[in-house]
């Protein structure tokens, strides 16, 4: 449940397009228009409440964080589906390969890794778009201060979503095994005692 609402956090922070918001900070402060922008589209927010959205034009004409983190957050969001097929057909409440339960517990562990997987590409998208927006806010320019971006409501989420993501896929792989090694202890007690009463 932590990995499957960590994905679906992971998609809501993908889809929204508050990655980056302008800055208040300063003396003159402007808040007639707010401006968002995000992986796949930037936004004029008015103070009237009126939104407009326009989408990226060019691909290759984005900087170059822009396109690291897309790529990121949409391997992220597959490995996390496939993370999710994987785990259901390994979890003991589905029926699928009962009659080996070793195996459907590594099933469930591949699942696991999938869902880290997917937790590490999350943060890496976040992190890298975070850097750059710190890097931008603080350096050196002309822009005035109230004229720069700031983190977004997106990141925050991206950052809880690798963690739910990680923590579900971490707790996956923990647990798995364990059940491995009592039931290959059990299968060895159980054949001992079979040659023992042959002997």
């Amino acid at each position: 449940l932590a990995a499957l609402g960590g994905w679906v956090a992971a998609l809501a922070a993908a889809a929204l397009p508050q990655w980056r918001q302008s800055s208040y900070a300063g003396d003159a402060i402007i808040t007639a228009v707010g401006l968002h922008e995000g992986l796949w589209m930037s936004c004029a927010a008015q103070s009237t409440g009126q939104v407009q959205c326009r989408l990226h034009d060019s691909l290759l004409s984005l900087d170059v964080h822009i396109q690291t983190s897309r790529a990121l957050m949409v391997i992220s969001l597959l490995l996390g589906f496939f993370g999710i097929i994987v785990s259901v057909v390994g979890m003991k409440c589905t029926k699928v390969g009962e009659e080996d339960p070793v195996t459907k517990s590594r099933i469930a562990v591949a699942g696991g890794v999938l869902f880290v997987l997917s937790g590490l590409c999350t943060l890496a998208a976040v992190s890298l778009y975070a850097t750059q927006v710190t890097y931008e806010f603080f350096r050196e320019s002309t822009v005035p201060i109230n004229a720069r971006y700031e983190f977004g409501s997106a990141l925050f989420i991206g950052w809880g979503a690798a963690s739910l993501t990680m923590l579900g896929g971490s707790l996956l792989c923990c647990s798995c095994p364990a059940t491995d090694r009592r039931g290959q202890q059990y299968y060895r007690q159980s054949q001992s005692s079979t040659t023992r009463e042959y002997v």
